[in-house]
């Protein structure tokens, strides 16, 4: 089926293509027609899987044209607030309405500014979104469709009580969407309260990588990281390369050194501008740049196909979002590489993103590289037995020649 075959908005449709998307997944298959029906829903899915527009689309139709603000989508995090707002602003890029994003860590002046000039949808972070109602900045008297995204994590940052006196603000006569990987008992309580007759829509959450991911994790000492990470890429056939960093100075500082290499290079991050999100994006899909270096902002939601590597130049700190990000390659049944750089005083995250899959991330060396000595290099004692790191295995399966273009 095509996106044509749903009700969406031909404009919608429209702004789906110009994105590279041609088939909806099985959660935009199912979720498509509770979401236009006007009903209530719980959605459950893994990554990759295109959550976002299963619930963007939609709403864009629904929507139709510009009035006032009858859209609210919630995120536990700035990053993701962003994400969903550039989401929602590339699939509507054709239809004349407008969208918002509401999060702390800058000024209110702005956010207070597109308010006052009237947005249709509006992806806010809770805490944010409570100053502004406080102060009469915004009204919730006209919204009539209600998103909780990421619930699992809300719940984790302390959150639902913000979004329980958000939700009291709004009218009863709505229709909410309410989309967590897992779904405690504390959520079913909130569920409970919030929806009127849901559907379910479950798309098997996921706590380990696509069988058609081969990943590893490379030791190195710290003040070795940037060598090693140019070694892998001038030995590895990569087609583009998505690298994360964990935090934004850090993806511009590698950002500049790669390009001072020679390499051609996006920055994504919640500090670029709207402009610079999109042309990065789109820059990369494109192959105009072969390397995206990111934050976070781009391991969830966004589908950029035809990513083949993955490199993690910083062990994330959450273990679910080793696999968000790395999820970004082997998708669509194509088989994709994950690298992991890590330091000793990353250690203790990776004995926990292990613990969350249940299973063991292959320790890697390269071959010819001149290591510094690191304790990472000595036999490893953990819940998996004692394991030799290196052991003369190399950096396998790949061509040591040219990359590819």
């Amino acid at each position: 089926m095509s996106f044509k075959d749903f009700g969406l908005s031909s404009e919608v449709v429209r702004g789906t293509q110009a994105m590279g998307f041609s088939e909806p997944t099985p959660i935009q298959l199912r979720a498509f027609p509770i979401v236009l029906a006007g009903k209530d829903l719980i959605g459950t899915a893994q990554t990759g899987t295109g959550k976002t527009a299963a619930f963007a689309l939609p709403i864009l139709t629904l929507l139709a044209e510009h009035g006032n603000f009858r859209c609210l989508v919630l995120e536990p995090t700035r990053e993701l607030a962003a994400q969903v707002e550039t989401a929602f602003r590339d699939y509507g890029r054709f239809t004349d309405l407008r969208v918002s994003v509401v999060h702390g860590g800058v000024g209110y002046g702005k956010q207070r500014e597109e308010a006052s000039r009237g947005m249709d949808v509006v992806v806010a972070t809770p805490g944010r979104l409570l100053d502004l109602l406080e102060q009469r900045s915004l009204s919730l008297a006209q919204v009539n469709i209600l998103v909780l995204d990421e619930v699992d994590r809300m719940l984790d940052m302390g959150f639902l009580p913000d979004v329980r006196r958000i939700v009291e603000q709004i009218s009863t006569d709505r229709q909410t969407l309410l989309f967590s990987a897992t779904v405690p008992p504390e959520i079913e309580r909130l569920a409970g309260w919030v929806l009127r007759d849901p559907e379910m829509v479950e798309i098997g959450a996921r706590r380990s990588p696509a069988e058609t991911v081969t990943h590893a994790v490379y030791p190195v000492a710290a003040e070795q990281k940037f060598d090693l990470l140019m070694a892998l890429l001038e030995r590895t056939n990569f087609d583009s390369a998505l690298i994360f960093s964990r935090t934004k100075h850090g993806a511009d500082k590698i950002a500049v050194r790669l390009k001072t290499a020679r390499h051609s290079v996006a920055v994504m991050h919640s500090n670029r501008t709207q402009r610079e999100r999109v042309e990065a994006l789109e820059g990369f899909k494109s192959g105009k740049y072969e390397i995206m270096v990111a934050t976070d902002i781009a391991a969830r939601g966004i589908d950029i196909a035809g990513v083949s590597h993955v490199i993690n130049y910083d062990v994330p700190e959450h273990p679910e979002d080793y696999v968000h990000r790395i999820g970004r390659t082997g998708r669509a049944q194509n088989v994709g590489d994950a690298f992991t750089l890590m330091n000793g005083e990353e250690l203790a995250s990776l004995h926990a993103i292990e613990r969350f899959m249940g299973q063991k991330i292959p320790r890697l060396k390269l071959e010819g590289f001149s290591y510094l000595y690191t304790a990472l290099f000595e036999p490893e004692s953990s819940e998996g037995g004692k394991r030799s790191i290196g052991g003369g295995r190399t950096h396998r399966g790949y061509s040591f020649g040219r990359r590819r273009r």
